[in-house]
C-alpha cells in the first residue's frame, strides 16, 4: 500500500512537556533526645577526663535519581515476529514521512498540531517497529514513547483523546500520492493498558479513497504504547500482545507520579 508509513509517531507526537519531577523531601530523623550524662557533683575528679566521642553527624542523602529510560530498553520491549501470529515479519523499510494533516476548522487545530509534529515534545526516548503481512498487507506499527513520568504519559493520552473527539474531518496530504478528506472518528480499543484511546481515519474520496487507518493508544506506567493498523482485524490481538510484553519488559515506572 502506497500510504503505508509510520504514522504512529506523527499522531501522538505532541505531548505536554510535563516536568513532573516530584521532589521528595524525606522527613529528617529527629534523632534520640536522650538526656545528657549527669555531671558528677563529687569533689573528687573522675579518673579520666577524656570526653565521650561525639556522634558523627549523619547527612541525609537525597533518594537516588531515577534512571531514565533508553531507546535500547524500549526496543527490547517491542514486539518481534515470535510474539505475534505467523505470517508477519518486520518491515525494514524506512521512508521519510512527509504526510501532513490540515483543516480550517478550529476544532481540528489540536489534532493537526499533534499529527504534524515530528517528535513528541518532552519525550525522553522513543522506539518503534513496523510489521508487514506481505506486499499487500496487512500492516501495523508499534511505538513506545517514554514520557518521563506516569503523569506525562496520562497527559499525552488525555490530550490525544480530546483532539480526536473534537475533530470530525481533516485533509491528509501525502506528497507523491495525493490528498483526501479523512473522516475522523473516536473508537473504543481494548483496555490493554491505562487510559485507552482509539481513533479511526477513513479517506472519503480523493487519491486515498478507501484507505482506513486505526490508532490505538494505552499507557504502561511512564510509557505510552501506540499502534496503528490498516485493518481492524489486527487491533485486539496485536495491542494485547504488545501491552503484555511492554509491561513485562519495562516493569514499573521509573519516576514518580
Amino acid at each position: 500500500m502506497a500510504t503505508k508509513r509510520s504514522l504512529v509517531s506523527l499522531t501522538i507526537a505532541a505531548v505536554l512537556a510535563l516536568a513532573a519531577t516530584s521532589c521528595f523531601d524525606p522527613d529528617q530523623d529527629s534523632g534520640k533526645s536522650g538526656a545528657s550524662p549527669p555531671t558528677s557533683t563529687s569533689s573528687t575528679p573522675p579518673p579520666s577526663s577524656t570526653p565521650a566521642p561525639s556522634t558523627p553527624s549523619v547527612t541525609q542523602s537525597a533518594p537516588p535519581a531515577a534512571t531514565a529510560r533508553t531507546k535500547a530498553e524500549l526496543t527490547k520491549a517491542l514486539l518481534v515476529p515470535a510474539d505475534i501470529p505467523s505470517g508477519f515479519s518486520v518491515d525494514p523499510s524506512i521512508d521519510p514521512d512527509d504526510s501532513k494533516l490540515s483543516s480550517s476548522d478550529a476544532r481540528c487545530k489540536e489534532l493537526v498540531l499533534l499529527f504534524n509534529a515530528k517528535t513528541p515534545p518532552g519525550v525522553k526516548a522513543v522506539a518503534n517497529r513496523s510489521f508487514t503481512g506481505g506486499q499487500q498487507g496487512p500492516f501495523f506499527d508499534e511505538e513506545l514513547d517514554a514520557m518521563g513520568s506516569p503523569a506525562a504519559a496520562t497527559a499525552l493520552l488525555t490530550r490525544t483523546k480530546a483532539a480526536i473527539k473534537s475533530c470530525k474531518s481533516a485533509k491528509l496530504t501525502i506528497p507523491g500520492v495525493g490528498a483526501s478528506t479523512m473522516v475522523v472518528s473516536e473508537i473504543s480499543v481494548p483496555a490493554a493498558g491505562s487510559n485507552p484511546v482509539g481513533g479511526r481515519f477513513t479517506a472519503n474520496g480523493g487519491a486515498l479513497n478507501g484507505v482506513e487507518i486505526i490508532f490505538a493508544f494505552v499507557g504502561v506506567g511512564d510509557v505510552v504504547l501506540t499502534m496503528s493498523f490498516d485493518s481492524g482485524d489486527q487491533v485486539d490481538g496485536a495491542l494485547g500482545a504488545a501491552a503484555v510484553k511492554a509491561k513485562k519488559m519495562l516493569g514499573t515506572a521509573k519516576t514518580g507520579t
